[in-house]
């Protein structure tokens, strides 16, 4: 019998871990996963350490940083990582934390589930299973499982607040699939290792996400800059469109000109912003405005965030979102 693939697991509270409280469901520690993990243990050699116990709600950066600091120096030893999460903000710490930990060398996968394991028809182990199949498949990469399916950890958005197809992996095909052929990996959308895993998790808070609305004024973005904000994220219409009108682009000029690193991406959720395409996107790209091209809301800004952390100036910023560093941005594409 071939030996057990050990796995380490990395608890952080979220509904799979939670129970039935006096105000609603609560998140506990591990010892609520018991059962399905001596299931598991029939495959794996398994590892549990609870980092934290917190609805994912209550999740901010220096939890990533937490988590990206116990998966690089807890790893050792091991064939991969699973971490168990609430599915709120799931997608933004998996994004994060694929930024922090540049050219990791295990599978690390997030999980979670809309129904706590403590309940009959939890989709909990299931989702469990894809990951810690993915986590010893031995194909490194910062990954999220979900009913089913892997997908890479910037690209993965929560698209239904209670349905178990929670996740989808947004303008990238799926890492993983789950048939009856067992967990199928498809190397084309693996990321690509490029160096020596690194922990990089210095990171910014003072980035703003705005989604761009019909009559937006826009001394906002003077005062985001006023508020000591370095990054703003904003969601335009389409391809980029942007209201013009009525004082327009001045606050944005203004901003980037006090040293505001801007992003624009779309409101829409395929797809892509091209600011080439109409004149306002031009006029945009002119003030040193960065285009978002095809990374999802929570890609774009937890990069943003990473970079301004790690002392990248604005030009560098720049320069650093026209590259793909883990799957977040399609190449070769003429956007």
């Amino acid at each position: 019998m071939a030996e057990k693939k050990k796995i380490l697991l990395l608890t952080t509270g979220g509904t799979i871990a939670s129970v039935p409280g006096g105000e609603g469901l609560e998140p506990h520690r591990s010892d609520v996963m018991e059962r399905e993990l001596n299931q598991l243990r029939t495959y794996y050699d398994i590892t549990v350490r609870d980092v934290m116990c917190l609805d994912s709600s209550n999740i901010r950066p220096a939890q990533w940083q937490m988590i990206a600091g116990d998966i690089y120096h807890g790893r050792q030893g091991f064939d991969g990582v699973v971490v168990s999460h609430g599915t709120d903000t799931m997608a933004y710490t998996a994004s994060a934390v694929t930024f922090m930990l540049p050219n990791i060398d295990v599978p690390v996968v997030f999980t979670g589930s809309q129904l706590p394991l403590t309940d009959m028809l939890s989709d909990g182990p299931d989702n469990l299973r894809t990951a810690f199949a993915m986590a010893a498949s031995g194909h490194p990469g910062v990954f999220l499982a979900f009913d089913r399916k892997v997908m890479l950890g910037c690209r993965a958005v929560k698209v239904r607040a209670s349905g178990f197809s929670a996740f989808e992996s947004v303008n990238a095909r799926y890492a993983g699939l789950v048939s009856n052929r067992g967990l199928v990996v498809n190397p084309g959308v693996l990321p690509q290792m490029k160096g020596q895993a690194r922990l990089e998790d210095a990171i910014s808070e003072e980035v703003f996400l705005l989604k761009l609305t019909p009559g937006l004024n826009p001394a906002i973005f003077e005062m985001l800059a006023a508020m000591g904000y370095r990054g703003i994220v904003i969601e335009a219409f389409g391809l980029g469109g942007f209201n013009v009108l009525n004082r327009g682009l001045r606050g944005i000029r203004r901003a980037i000109e006090d040293g505001v690193s801007v992003v624009v991406t779309t409101q829409c959720l395929y797809d892509s912003a091209n600011l080439q395409v109409y004149q306002v996107g031009n006029r945009l790209l002119e003030m040193g405005v960065i285009q978002g091209r095809d990374m999802t809301s929570e890609a774009a800004m937890t990069k943003l965030m990473w970079a301004i952390g790690q002392g990248y100036d604005q030009s560098q910023i720049a320069r650093l979102f026209e590259r793909n560093l883990a799957g977040e941005i399609t190449e070769n594409v003429d956007f």
